[in-house]
């Protein structure tokens, strides 16, 4: 890293947003860069405890920045010592004082719709060893199970041959375009570094729509129906007509009047 290239990064920085006034574009870039060079370090990181995301909110007082991963215990480390080292080495890269940073590690409601610590596993299992057919029907499979909608792995590179193919295995309903996609499709992308060169892993999660926001969106799809029940109707014993005819208004009948008394 050259001192002209250290002293752009250093100018992207959060701590910078927080002391002085700068422009709208160089706030959001300034996020945009600390949250993909703190995504990076993290997944080299914590990359065997299954790790799946990154999310950093800001308060006036402090940021706190909550690391979302399968095994928290083991992010946490013992006596939490693991995490004091996480916090001291993100203080001292991106410049924060003292306390003004906080991690915390939470734990991945349903690891079967995270597409990061899918990929991960799936990563793991090639580096082990275990073919690559039988590593993605297990992978596809437990995402099924775990009550995803649809998936979608995409295996590349130089599989068994010195020619490199790509094998796609897919299960479910899948969505490709449009706003929903990026709602209800969770994407993670990986590399293995095997001996015989690179493959890379893409796993695709389509979730379930659900009102609670838990587990899917909780928005539904565009082209969802839902057929209402029919309402009871009475059973008639005998038939009946109705006149749907208007009739024409009755005329009040003329009022007959009276004569006038005559005078004595």
């Amino acid at each position: 890293n050259t001192p002209s290239a250290q002293n752009f990064l250093t100018s992207f920085l959060p701590v910078a947003t927080m002391a002085t006034q700068i422009s709208k574009k160089r706030k959001f870039c300034a996020d945009g860069v600390f949250k993909a060079e703190l995504n990076e370090m993290l997944m080299r990181e914590l990359a065997e405890d299954g790790y799946s995301g990154v999310e950093v909110r800001v308060t006036p007082t402090r940021t706190e920045i909550i690391i979302l991963a399968t095994r928290t215990q083991n992010v946490l480390g013992e006596k939490g010592r693991r995490i004091r080292e996480l916090t001291a080495l993100v203080q001292k890269r991106f410049n924060f004082d003292e306390n003004a940073v906080e991690l915390y590690a939470e734990k991945v409601a349903n690891r079967g719709l995270s597409a990061i610590a899918q990929c991960e596993s799936l990563r793991y299992k090639l580096l082990g060893g275990l073919a690559v057919r039988r590593a993605c029907y297990g992978v596809v499979r437990f995402i099924i199970e775990n009550g995803a909608k649809g998936c979608e792995v995409v295996v590349s590179g130089k599989l068994r041959a010195q020619r490199a193919k790509a094998m796609k295995f897919a299960d479910g309903f899948m969505i490709h375009s449009g706003h929903p996609a990026r709602e209800y499709v969770d994407k993670a992308i990986r590399h293995v570094l095997l001996r015989q060169g690179v493959i890379g892993i893409k796993v695709k999660i389509m979730r379930d729509h659900d009102p609670t926001g838990k587990f899917g969106p909780k928005k539904p799809l565009p082209d969802a129906i839902n057929i209402m029940e029919a309402k009871d109707e009475p059973v008639l014993a005998v038939p009946q007509s109705i006149c749907k005819i208007k009739k024409a208004p009755e005329m009040a009948p003329p009022q007959q009047q009276q004569a006038p008394p005559q005078a004595m």
